[in-house]
């Protein structure tokens, strides 16, 4: 019997090598569990069920990951909504906090912070997302890819706060495997940003898509453009403090624009912590390519 407080919902397609892991990580929950599968020709959805999963079909023949998720959501009866995918795991430690976050009626959005775990590396790339939210009719994810809920909470009058939660992501870190997939994003972020040239989300997507590819220069280009055509937006700025602090080389031009963001969104957590990092690159010398490579390793750096 599962509690009507938290629903996980997930998207899922031939997944069978990490389910099991991911739904035995999950239980100790008690959270109902919504998988929607687009289109899988292994024993994942028996995989599923087996777990208690409501296991429903979606046509994924129009690729978009927003419209699967949205569907998983308005399947799901939670007061609450936690997204996570199939090669992803909660930790236990973890458990406790998703249970009390999922207890309160405030209205917030939760980022958890998640540790991607690469073949022959030993340190993880940390990110944060929004994952847990209340299920409201307006909270909805955007973007076929990359997809987001975020605009829709904070339109909705929510607010996003940081949480301790933690989720370890398998990596799929096959360089062929990696590059064919982006390609394939790159496309369709493309055709996203051409149909609606208004959406500064899809524009900082095309911009890290071509990062993720190494196609820099355009990169750059586009991050001028971001802040040349958004000056006011605190998103738009830190997407630029990201860019060069990660691959434009440039610590004083990312604490410039992580300064703007936070005049823009006071004590947002992230860009609070990323001007940090980018003063303390700037003011120790410290390489700040060992950010892509090896992120954990700044530590050791500034120590």
């Amino acid at each position: 019997m599962h509690t009507t407080d938290l629903s996980v919902c997930m998207i899922v397609k031939n997944e069978e090598r990490h389910l099991r892991r991911c739904l035995d990580s999950l239980r100790p929950l008690g959270a109902e569990l919504i998988v929607v599968d687009t289109g899988s020709t292994d024993a994942t959805p028996a995989i599923a069920a087996s777990y208690g999963a409501d296991v429903i079909t979606f046509d994924f023949s129009y690729p978009d990951f927003s419209a699967a998720r949205n569907h998983a959501v308005a399947h799901a009866n939670g007061r609450w909504i936690m997204a996570i995918d199939a090669d992803e795991t909660l930790r236990p430690s973890s458990v406790s906090l998703v249970q009390a976050i999922a207890a309160c009626s405030e209205n917030v959005a939760c980022r958890v912070r998640r540790y991607n775990h690469r073949a022959n590396a030993n340190n993880p790339l940390v990110d944060e997302y929004v994952r847990i939210f209340q299920r409201r009719p307006e909270y909805r994810y955007r973007g076929r890819v990359h997809e987001s809920v975020d605009a829709s909470i904070s339109a909705g009058g929510g607010v996003i706060v940081q949480t301790d939660v933690c989720i370890d992501h398998d990596f799929a870190s096959d360089p062929k495997a990696r590059r064919r997939k982006n390609l394939w994003y790159l496309r369709i972020i493309e055709e996203e940003a051409a149909a609606d040239p208004s959406d500064l989300s899809r524009h900082i997507m095309l911009e890290m898509a071509c990062c993720d590819l190494g196609i820099l220069d355009r990169a750059g280009e586009l991050v001028e453009r971001i802040v040349r055509d958004w000056p006011t937006d605190p998103d738009a700025h830190h997407a630029a403090g990201m860019y060069y602090l990660m691959y434009g080389t440039s610590p004083a031009r990312a604490c410039l624009e992580f300064r703007i963001s936070l005049g823009l969104r006071p004590g947002d957590p992230t860009t609070a912590g990323w001007f940090q990092v980018a003063e303390l690159c700037l003011a120790l010398g410290v390489d700040v390519s060992i950010l892509r490579s090896a992120p954990n390793a700044l530590l050791g750096q500034i120590g």
